[in-house]
């Protein structure tokens, strides 16, 4: 997994919600506190790391090397939870089904919180298990501890206790609830701030949408593999591994943790973006740590088949692995068995390689702020005036401001650090008005539908822009970039009235 993460990892190219961790994360701390006040709330605590990471070295590579180590920390903490719940060559099945997910080596390169989420969520899992099985009261603190700083990340990880409920209705362990219980109950109220903070922030995911039928099944794909082939039998496996859903009275299996896990969090929030749209993907990154242990576990089922019927079915219950002793029909140990699941596992991987590879363009991402600004760099020159429309398009500017240097933004006020703000405070729209109408030229860096008339922007500042530019400028051929546009306008010449003719 550390492997796939550095993979690429200098793309040069930072999408617009690396930017925001990026240019966040280099203000100090003061200011850090001030934004949350206004946005973001609920990855504070991501920006405070990423402060004390971007003060070693503020680059692109550094922003996402936190990341790059989360991920290899969860495809080891899944292959831990394999081992702990069957046996080493299952987890070392499930660790590695993990590290080659697509989607969990994307992740693994992107400068946001969620792969740190996904390895605090697969963490707490273990310390679940472990207190189940050993019932300390230790445990139980250890674990509802590791789970409440893993939900300050971010809020949507506190999905995780519906998962583990469901663990524990499935093993019938009578004796764990009060433990669980007691954490889950610390959980929730540590949380508290956030959620009643982040509730008077909602507005910033307005522009998502009710998942569908599409949307499930897209990340079902996404945590079994894409690529066709990889999906269909990992499926089949996944399949054969639900069998195992509930083993005897009293005891946590495999499958009764990786199921839960891997569709809990995702139906639950997608059921309740029914009603209010809060579901995207990448919020429930966490829960692709339970499908390779469905995976895998259904993988030990075939291999126990294949064994019986290659030895005749006279394999003794003796030789099985403790943990897996009422299931007599697995095959016992066996290097060879080991190395066949690793083997089949590496040719997944390098049958969804071109996946892995065209990750690694920044043109992957929604947009690529890097192309943007190498654009601006080329056409824009010190002194010159410009204009961004909508603002957040301004983000261009604050990840690279080296392309920028030198260059006069018209609508400013106030910038992005002092103000607490994402983007900085511009002007009213009558003081942008009249400030553009000092200028004979400006450039534009916008979104290309805006330019194109495609939408009305509902602020007045935006509108403004917009009206003038299109009233007293002419545009030249814009150059396009994952749709934005760098534009040059020029005032247009005042119409001259026909001489009279006798």
């Amino acid at each position: 997994m550390l492997a796939v993460g550095l993979w690429g990892l200098d793309r040069d190219g930072m999408w617009r919600d690396e930017a925001v961790s990026f240019q966040v994360g280099r203000r100090t701390v003061p200011q850090i506190w001030l934004l949350l006040h206004d946005v973001d709330a609920v990855h504070g605590l991501y920006y405070l790391l990423m402060h004390a990471v971007l003060a070693v070295h503020p680059g692109e590579v550094v922003l996402r090397l936190p990341s790059v180590c989360a991920a290899a920390v969860t495809a080891g903490l899944v292959a831990a939870l394999g081992t702990r719940l069957a046996r080493p060559r299952v987890g070392l099945w499930a660790g590695l089904l993990y590290a080659g997910a697509p989607m969990a080596g994307h992740y693994a390169q992107e400068g946001r919180s969620y792969a740190l989420v996904a390895a605090g969520a697969t963490g707490a899992t273990l310390l679940f298990v472990r207190a189940v099985q050993g019932g300390s009261r230790r445990d139980w603190w250890a674990y509802g501890a590791v789970l409440g700083l893993t939900c300050w990340l971010h809020e949507f990880a506190v999905l995780l206790l519906c998962a583990h409920a469901g663990s524990l209705a499935l093993a019938r362990v009578g004796r764990a609830w009060r433990g669980w219980g007691c954490a889950a109950g610390g959980v929730v109220v540590s949380l508290l701030p956030m959620v009643l903070v982040s509730r008077g922030q909602a507005a910033q995911v307005a522009w998502l949408r009710r998942p569908t039928a599409d949307t499930a099944e897209g990340l079902l794909r996404g945590f079994l593999g894409p690529a066709g082939g990889v999906y269909e039998v990992c499926l089949g496996l996944a399949l054969v591994g639900l069998a195992g859903l509930v083993g005897r009275r009293g005891e946590v299996t495999l499958v009764g943790v990786g199921v839960p896990l891997t569709v809990v969090p995702p139906a639950v929030l997608m059921l309740a973006s029914q009603v209010s749209p809060l579901y995207v993907d990448r919020y429930v990154l966490y829960a692709l740590s339970g499908a390779p242990l469905v995976v895998a576990a259904g993988a030990e089922r075939v291999a126990g088949v294949v064994g019986r019927l290659c030895s005749g079915g006279r394999e003794g219950h003796s030789r099985l692995h403790p943990r897996l002793h009422s299931q007599s029909h697995l095959l016992p140990q066996s290097p060879l068995v080991t190395l066949a699941g690793v083997l089949a596992v590496a040719l997944g991987f390098l049958h969804q390689l071109p996946l892995l590879r065209a990750d690694r363009d920044p043109g992957s991402r929604a947009d690529d702020l890097g192309a943007v600004s190498r654009v601006v760099g080329r056409e824009l020159g010190g002194g010159d005036a410009v204009v961004f429309l909508p603002e957040d398009v301004r983000n261009v500017a604050l990840a690279y401001p080296r392309a920028f240097r030198g260059v006069r933004d018209v609508a400013l006020v106030a910038g992005p650090a002092e103000s607490g703000t994402l983007y900085g405070r511009e002007a009213g729209p009558r003081e942008v008005r009249r400030r553009l109408a000092r200028l004979d030229r400006v450039w534009v860096v916008a979104d290309h539908d805006l330019l194109a008339g495609h939408g009305t922007p509902r602020n007045p500042v935006e509108r403004a822009k917009l009206a003038v530019l299109n009233r007293d400028f002419t545009g030249q051929e814009p150059v396009l970039r994952d749709g934005t546009a760098v534009r040059l306008y020029v005032r247009s010449p005042l119409p001259v009235d026909p001489l009279p003719v006798d």
